[in-house]
Protein backbone atom coordinates (compact mmCIF):
# COMPACT_ATOMS: atom_id res chain seq x y z
CA UNK A 1 0.00 0.00 0.00
CA UNK A 2 1.20 3.36 -0.61
CA UNK A 3 1.61 6.27 1.41
CA UNK A 4 -0.42 9.09 0.10
CA UNK A 5 0.27 11.51 3.16
CA UNK A 6 3.26 13.62 1.19
CA UNK A 7 0.69 13.72 -1.99
CA UNK A 8 -2.22 15.29 0.41
CA UNK A 9 -0.04 17.76 1.93
CA UNK A 10 1.45 18.95 -1.29
CA UNK A 11 -2.36 19.52 -2.64
CA UNK A 12 -3.47 21.15 0.95
CA UNK A 13 -0.07 23.77 0.22
CA UNK A 14 -1.20 24.21 -3.29
CA UNK A 15 -5.25 25.24 -1.94
CA UNK A 16 -3.84 26.91 1.02
CA UNK A 17 -1.69 29.60 -1.51
CA UNK A 18 -4.38 29.76 -4.11
CA UNK A 19 -1.46 28.19 -6.62
CA UNK A 20 -0.10 32.31 -6.66
CA UNK A 21 3.68 31.08 -5.46
CA UNK A 22 5.60 28.42 -8.16
CA UNK A 23 6.18 26.12 -5.75
CA UNK A 24 8.88 24.71 -8.18
CA UNK A 25 10.79 27.86 -8.60
CA UNK A 26 9.95 28.13 -12.40
CA UNK A 27 11.86 24.74 -13.36
CA UNK A 28 8.81 24.66 -15.06
CA UNK A 29 8.67 27.42 -17.08
CA UNK A 30 10.08 29.25 -20.60
CA UNK A 31 12.51 31.59 -20.73
CA UNK A 32 10.60 35.18 -21.20
CA UNK A 33 12.58 35.69 -24.22
CA UNK A 34 11.03 32.49 -25.82
CA UNK A 35 7.30 33.43 -24.74
CA UNK A 36 7.05 36.88 -26.02
CA UNK A 37 8.78 36.00 -29.57
CA UNK A 38 5.36 33.33 -29.51
CA UNK A 39 2.99 35.76 -28.46
CA UNK A 40 0.56 36.76 -30.62
CA UNK A 41 0.31 39.97 -32.47
CA UNK A 42 -1.79 42.46 -30.91
CA UNK A 43 -4.84 42.22 -32.42
CA UNK A 44 -5.58 45.57 -34.34
CA UNK A 45 -8.66 44.37 -35.86
CA UNK A 46 -11.07 46.64 -33.70
CA UNK A 47 -11.45 50.77 -35.00
CA UNK A 48 -10.53 53.48 -32.30
CA UNK A 49 -13.82 54.40 -31.41
CA UNK A 50 -15.41 57.42 -33.14
CA UNK A 51 -17.33 58.98 -30.36
CA UNK A 52 -15.75 59.00 -26.19
CA UNK A 53 -17.05 56.39 -23.85
CA UNK A 54 -20.20 56.85 -22.07
CA UNK A 55 -20.43 58.49 -18.39
CA UNK A 56 -20.03 55.96 -15.89
CA UNK A 57 -23.32 56.40 -14.23
CA UNK A 58 -25.38 56.03 -17.82
CA UNK A 59 -28.89 54.61 -17.83
CA UNK A 60 -31.12 55.94 -20.36
CA UNK A 61 -30.42 55.74 -24.80
CA UNK A 62 -29.36 59.78 -24.43
CA UNK A 63 -26.36 59.01 -21.99
CA UNK A 64 -25.13 56.08 -23.77
CA UNK A 65 -25.32 57.83 -27.25
CA UNK A 66 -22.43 59.80 -27.28
CA UNK A 67 -21.99 60.09 -31.31
CA UNK A 68 -21.92 63.87 -32.33
CA UNK A 69 -24.28 66.10 -34.18
CA UNK A 70 -22.13 65.65 -36.94
CA UNK A 71 -21.08 62.10 -36.59
CA UNK A 72 -24.87 61.51 -36.75
CA UNK A 73 -25.32 63.99 -39.77
CA UNK A 74 -22.88 62.08 -42.23
CA UNK A 75 -24.03 58.92 -41.58
CA UNK A 76 -27.25 60.26 -42.31
CA UNK A 77 -25.76 62.37 -45.72
CA UNK A 78 -25.49 60.07 -49.21
CA UNK A 79 -21.86 58.58 -49.55
CA UNK A 80 -19.63 60.24 -51.98
CA UNK A 81 -19.41 56.56 -53.55
CA UNK A 82 -21.83 55.99 -55.77
CA UNK A 83 -20.77 52.12 -55.92
CA UNK A 84 -21.86 50.23 -53.52
CA UNK A 85 -21.36 46.12 -52.98
CA UNK A 86 -24.10 44.03 -52.10
CA UNK A 87 -23.17 41.81 -48.80
CA UNK A 88 -26.77 41.02 -47.74
CA UNK A 89 -29.48 40.74 -45.12
CA UNK A 90 -28.75 40.37 -41.93
CA UNK A 91 -30.71 39.82 -38.64
CA UNK A 92 -29.12 42.29 -35.77
CA UNK A 93 -29.69 43.17 -32.20
CA UNK A 94 -28.83 45.79 -30.33
CA UNK A 95 -24.98 45.31 -29.38
CA UNK A 96 -23.41 46.56 -26.37
CA UNK A 97 -24.60 49.75 -25.76
CA UNK A 98 -21.01 51.73 -23.74
CA UNK A 99 -19.62 50.76 -26.99
CA UNK A 100 -19.66 53.81 -28.35
CA UNK A 101 -19.53 55.24 -32.41
CA UNK A 102 -22.07 53.88 -35.39
CA UNK A 103 -21.66 50.91 -36.44
CA UNK A 104 -22.82 47.23 -37.13
CA UNK A 105 -20.75 44.12 -36.04
CA UNK A 106 -21.34 41.16 -38.49
CA UNK A 107 -20.37 37.97 -40.17
CA UNK A 108 -21.19 39.68 -43.56
CA UNK A 109 -17.35 41.08 -43.52
CA UNK A 110 -13.63 39.90 -42.47
CA UNK A 111 -11.99 42.77 -42.15
CA UNK A 112 -13.32 46.90 -40.76
CA UNK A 113 -14.81 48.69 -43.72
CA UNK A 114 -17.13 51.16 -44.37
CA UNK A 115 -21.45 50.20 -45.15
CA UNK A 116 -24.47 51.43 -45.67
CA UNK A 117 -27.49 49.90 -43.74
CA UNK A 118 -31.22 50.01 -45.05
CA UNK A 119 -34.14 49.31 -43.28
CA UNK A 120 -37.71 50.30 -43.58
CA UNK A 121 -37.14 53.04 -45.66
CA UNK A 122 -34.25 54.52 -43.63
CA UNK A 123 -30.30 54.41 -44.37
CA UNK A 124 -27.18 55.45 -42.56
CA UNK A 125 -23.52 54.86 -42.94
CA UNK A 126 -21.78 52.43 -40.60
CA UNK A 127 -18.60 51.41 -40.18
CA UNK A 128 -18.84 47.62 -40.64
CA UNK A 129 -16.94 45.59 -38.04
CA UNK A 130 -16.12 41.68 -38.53
CA UNK A 131 -18.30 39.37 -35.33
CA UNK A 132 -15.91 36.27 -36.13
CA UNK A 133 -19.50 34.55 -36.28
CA UNK A 134 -20.56 31.80 -38.69
CA UNK A 135 -22.41 33.12 -41.77
CA UNK A 136 -26.17 33.78 -40.60
CA UNK A 137 -25.73 33.82 -37.40
CA UNK A 138 -26.79 37.66 -36.92
CA UNK A 139 -25.61 40.77 -36.46
CA UNK A 140 -25.13 43.40 -33.30
CA UNK A 141 -26.03 47.32 -34.27
CA UNK A 142 -24.78 49.99 -32.04
CA UNK A 143 -27.18 52.03 -29.67
CA UNK A 144 -25.97 55.14 -31.70
CA UNK A 145 -27.19 53.31 -35.25
CA UNK A 146 -30.50 51.98 -34.13
CA UNK A 147 -31.52 55.39 -33.25
CA UNK A 148 -30.76 56.56 -36.32
CA UNK A 149 -32.95 54.27 -38.33
CA UNK A 150 -35.73 54.96 -35.94
CA UNK A 151 -35.65 51.28 -35.01
CA UNK A 152 -36.99 50.14 -31.35
CA UNK A 153 -33.94 49.42 -29.06
CA UNK A 154 -35.51 46.00 -28.43
CA UNK A 155 -36.50 44.84 -31.90
CA UNK A 156 -34.75 41.99 -33.89
CA UNK A 157 -34.09 43.91 -37.28
CA UNK A 158 -33.44 42.79 -40.78
CA UNK A 159 -31.53 45.09 -42.31
CA UNK A 160 -29.80 45.00 -45.98
CA UNK A 161 -26.15 45.91 -45.73
CA UNK A 162 -23.67 47.05 -48.83
CA UNK A 163 -20.00 47.49 -48.44
CA UNK A 164 -18.54 51.23 -49.83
Amino acid sequence: MYDLRPLVLLSAGLVLTGCSQPIFGGLFERPAEEAAAEAPAPDTEEPAPIAPPPPVGATTAEEFDTTSAEDRAAALSEPATVEQAILGRTSATLGDPADPGIWLKTPLVSEVAQGRLFWEGQEITVELRPSGGEPGSGSQISLAAMRLLGAPLTAIIEVDVTRL
